[in-house]
């Protein structure tokens, strides 16, 4: 973990806010907090950072090199919008907003006014994922012809006290699939076309519990991705990678890359091929790919800050979070009208 000079507030005291808010103060960069809850207000005392209830006195502070921006999704174009205007940098929480012509407006904002924009798809920093796309990219598997993806868990009842989490845009396609569809996006490439079905037939909630999505990239690599909060299973990433100590590690994989020459397990980092000649008759041999243990948050606050400092290109633009954003869009179309949608440039 390097330390850094660079100031970085953290706007949002909620659940991912609060990891932010503990990674930056370990780094060294945390400057201030913003979050009108007064408990917010406590928590910047004790982190010896300042405090502001809102976005508009952080501007007037001067205080922020960049900022986090962790608030519910609703009010990430907002907010950031105004950090755009005032030529601040912003690391915005998945997703980039919750309607796509906004999004479309926030990036093209930010690239007519020259100021980064990076969206917190933080899988990508995780040194598993680094290992994957690098063999992936020098050919281990051979060609990319298929994937599969799940993401399956069970929320308690009482997660679901909170009534937004009943609401549309509270379902487990946008708070925890979109994570998974970056990924695939991160290691087959651009979606041409997306078909899904989807249900809300085990809780009877006001948005989906269950979904299932098939997917072709433009260079014709097809997926299949289902997901579910009403499963008892240890297949998602949550269960699977050991990214976040509150949940029990399972052992499992939820991601499986099928090539030409080998196929590869996510996160296990098993890879499967043939000794010699390729076929079903011929023996199949795995090894292990290395990989080291690394917290993706805070390898992504640390790029945040050399994406600042004018070191490095966002490893996730705004442009990149609005096409995660897309492809789920598309979905859910293709889930209200049972066609094919296909997936038009930004």
């Amino acid at each position: 973990m390097n330390k850094s000079d660079t100031a970085i507030a953290v706007m949002g005291a909620g659940l991912i806010g609060k990891r932010h808010i503990e990674h930056s103060a370990k780094l060294g960069c945390l400057c201030a907090i913003v979050d009108p809850d007064e408990n917010a207000k406590q928590l910047a005392q004790h982190h010896g950072a300042a405090y502001f209830r809102s976005v508009t006195e952080l501007i007037d502070s001067g205080l922020a090199q960049g900022v986090i921006v962790a608030t519910p999704t609703q009010y990430h174009v907002d907010n950031t919008t105004a950090l755009v205007k005032a030529g601040i940098p912003a690391l915005i929480e998945k997703p980039i907003a919750d309607k796509l012509d906004e999004a479309k407006q926030l990036v093209t904002l930010a690239a007519d006014n020259k100021v980064p924009l990076m969206v917190g798809h933080h899988r990508r920093f995780n040194p598993l994922i680094q290992a994957a796309k690098a063999k992936i990219e020098e050919g281990v598997i051979g060609n990319l012809v298929a994937a599969n993806a799940m993401c399956w868990l069970y929320k308690p009842d009482d997660y679901f006290d909170v009534p937004w989490r009943q609401q549309p845009g509270a379902g487990p396609l946008l708070t925890n699939l979109i994570h998974d569809i970056d990924l695939m996006r991160y290691f087959c490439g651009d979606v041409d076309s997306v078909q899904m079905l989807q249900s809300n037939s085990t809780r009877n909630h006001n948005v989906e519990d269950t979904a299932a999505l098939l997917i072709r990239f433009k260079n014709n690599t097809v997926a299949t991705m289902s997901v579910s909060d009403t499963i008892v299973a240890p297949w998602s990433w949550e269960m699977t990678a050991n990214e976040n100590p509150v949940y029990p590690n399972t052992n499992q994989s939820c991601y499986v890359l099928g090539g030409t020459h080998g196929s590869l397990a996510i996160p296990d980092m098993q890879h499967w091929h043939n000794a010699e000649d390729r076929g079903w008759y011929e023996p199949m041999h795995s090894d292990t790919i290395p990989t080291e243990a690394l917290d993706p948050l805070i390898v992504q606050i640390e790029h945040f800050c050399n994406v600042i400092e004018g070191k490095a290109e966002p490893l996730v633009s705004g442009l990149e979070g609005l096409k995660t954003l897309q492809v789920l869009d598309a979905a859910y179309e293709a889930a209200r009208t049972g066609s094919t949608v296909f997936v038009t440039g930004t």
